[in-house]
């Protein structure tokens, strides 16, 4: 995925979850929005390097979105993307490539009992269910999710698990918004529910990918595989 008339800011606060406040490099002040409402305390934090993008809606409330941050790291700078409609639209373009191998149609946003799936789709007749889950939260090359507590997920998972045990393929995708990370798992402290309903779900049959990304402040792709721990 592609964004347009990207610019570089400075981060300063966050006065609340959909607010970023930033200077632009000329020291103009701006109140961007932040396209992602997790904590993301570890990312933006003052004097960050961050990426917006700027909209061209001039009734919008703010000019831009807050869409990626420069981490520190003890390896140098890590470029991160923390749009979390970003996975999505990655994930979009990697299932339509094949990414899972060669499907008859995808279907977005798909709506099955009283749930709503990211993917559908059928392969050969058989039905595909992916849920893609963003992942920004990395410590020492190791990434996890969540990042805070998600019953939503937890849901998801379950019902994941359900359709696997009724034959369908299941998929919990998880797209790392980086490059550099050497393993992917759940995140035990954080939400220990998440991490059993993911060990429950594997053994039921439902496939758990981890995909870093390579990502420039315009672009965000899909690229290769990382090695999922799903022990504490």
């Amino acid at each position: 995925m592609q964004y347009s008339d990207i610019r570089p800011a400075v981060f300063v606060r966050r006065p609340n979850r959909f607010l970023a406040q930033v200077t632009l490099p000329e020291g103009t002040p701006v109140t961007a929005h932040v396209k992602n409402t997790g904590r993301c305390a570890e990312l933006l934090v003052p004097g960050a390097q961050v990426y917006l993008e700027y909209s061209q809606n001039p009734a919008r409330k703010t000019p831009c979105d807050l869409v990626a941050v420069q981490k520190q790291t003890a390896n140098g700078p890590l470029l991160i993307n923390m749009d979390s409609a970003a996975p999505n639209a990655a994930a979009g373009e990697w299932l339509t490539a094949g990414g899972l191998g060669p499907v008859d149609f995808l279907k977005p946003e798909y709506t099955l009992g009283d749930s709503r799936f990211d993917f559908y789709a059928e392969q050969n007749g058989r039905p595909l269910l992916v849920e893609v889950k963003g992942c920004t939260l990395e410590t020492d090359g190791f990434a996890r999710f969540p990042d805070a507590p998600t019953q939503r997920g937890v849901k998801h998972l379950t019902e994941l698990a359900a359709y696997a045990r009724q034959g369908w393929r299941c998929c919990a995708l998880f797209v790392i918004q980086m490059k550099g990370v050497r393993t992917f798992g759940p995140n035990w402290a954080t939400h220990p529910a998440f991490g059993t309903a993911l060990q429950a779900a594997a053994e039921a049959g439902v496939e758990i990918l981890a995909m870093d990304c390579f990502v420039t402040p315009q672009t965000v792709c899909i690229d290769a595989p990382v090695p999922v721990l799903l022990q504490p």
